[in-house]
C-alpha cells in the first residue's frame, strides 16, 4: 500500500471518529460548560498520551524545542472545540457536521498562504461540490434561507472554530519538525489543557461533579482518548503523506457518520430534505479520491 493509499484509510477513520463528537456532544450541552469540558478532555488527552510515548520508548528527541508552536497549534484546536460544544447546544449535529465540510475550501486557501500548496482544477471542483452539499444541509434546502443567509446561532459559533481548525492542518506542516509522533501530540494537548485550564480555572473548581450525570463523564472519555487523542494521531499521520486540501476533504462524509452513530445512539435521523446535500458531500470526496490516483 503506497504512502498516499495510508494517508486516505487514515483519513477515513479519523472522520468516522470525528462524526461520533457531534451526537455526544449534543447529548451533554445542557449539563456542563463547553470551556470546562474542553479542559477536562484536554487534560485526560494529554495525560493519556505522555503515558503511551513513554511506555512506547519512542522517545521524546527535539520535542521540547520551540514550545511557542505547541501553543499555538493547541489555540487553534481549543478555539474549534469549544466553539463546537457551543454550538451543539441549539444546533443539529448533522448540520453542524455540514458546516464542519466548509474546511476543505478554507484550508485550501490557509494551504496555499502558509506553505504554498496549490489546488488542482478537480481538487477544486471537488470543493465547490462540497461545499454546495454543505450549504444545502446548512440552509435546509430552502432557498428563501440562503438568499436571507439566515444561519442558527450554533452554526454561526460554529464556524468560527472550523476557521481555526482549517489552519491547523496547514500550519502543522510548517511547525512540524520530524519530531516523534506520539510525543509530539502529546505536546500539543499538554498546551490546550494549560490555555484552556487557566482560562477556565474558577468554573473548573466550581463546578459540581459529583452531580454531573454518567453521560458526560462518557463523553469526556470519549472525546478526550478517541476524538481528541487517536484523531490528533491520525491528522499528524496522514497530513505528511497528503496535501492539506485532501486531508481536510475527508471531512466532507463526516455528516454521513453522523446519521449513523445517530441511528446507532437511538436517536433517530435528519429530515430528508438535507440528504441530497449529504450525498453531494459524498460526491466530493469521491472527486478528490479520482484526483489522488490520476496524480499517481
Amino acid at each position: 500500500m503506497s504512502e498516499a493509499a495510508k494517508g486516505h484509510l487514515a483519513m477515513l477513520c479519523f472522520a468516522a471518529l470525528v462524526a461520533g463528537s457531534f451526537p455526544f456532544g449534543a447529548m451533554v450541552g445542557p449539563y456542563i460548560d463547553p470551556v470546562v469540558l474542553n479542559a477536562v478532555r484536554f487534560a485526560v488527552a494529554a495525560a493519556a498520551m505522555w503515558a503511551v510515548a513513554l511506555a512506547s520508548g519512542t522517545g521524546t528527541e527535539g520535542v521540547f524545542r520551540a514550545p511557542w508552536r505547541y501553543f499555538a497549534l493547541a489555540g487553534l484546536f481549543a478555539i474549534y472545540f469549544v466553539t463546537m460544544f457551543e454550538g451543539l447546544k441549539t444546533a443539529e449535529p448533522v448540520s453542524m457536521a455540514a458546516v464542519f465540510t466548509l474546511n476543505p475550501a478554507l484550508t485550501a486557501v490557509f494551504g496555499w498562504v502558509v506553505v504554498r500548496q496549490v489546488t488542482t482544477r478537480r481538487m477544486a471542483l471537488a470543493i465547490v461540490v462540497g461545499g454546495l452539499g454543505a450549504l444545502w444541509v446548512i440552509f435546509r434546502g430552502d432557498p428563501n434561507l440562503a438568499l436571507r443567509f439566515e444561519i442558527g446561532r450554533g452554526e454561526q459559533v460554529y464556524l468560527w472554530g472550523c476557521l481555526a481548525h482549517a489552519l491547523y492542518s496547514p500550519l502543522l506542516r510548517k511547525l512540524s519538525r520530524g519530531e516523534p509522533a506520539l510525543a509530539f501530540t502529546a505536546s500539543i494537548l499538554t498546551a490546550g489543557a494549560v490555555i484552556l485550564g487557566v482560562y477556565a480555572a474558577r468554573d473548573i473548581v466550581e463546578t459540581d461533579w459529583a452531580a454531573m450525570p454518567v453521560i458526560v463523564y462518557q463523553v469526556i472519555a470519549y472525546t478526550a482518548i478517541v476524538a481528541t487523542g487517536v484523531t490528533f494521531l491520525i491528522l499528524r499521520y496522514a497530513t505528511l503523506r497528503l496535501p492539506s486540501a485532501k486531508v481536510m476533504a475527508y471531512t466532507y462524509i463526516v455528516p454521513c457518520f453522523v446519521i449513523v452513530w445517530q441511528l446507532a445512539l437511538g436517536q433517530g435521523v435528519p429530515s430528508t430534505i438535507v440528504l441530497p446535500g449529504v450525498a453531494l458531500t459524498v460526491l466530493s470526496l469521491l472527486l478528490l479520491i479520482k484526483d489522488e490516483e490520476q496524480d499517481s
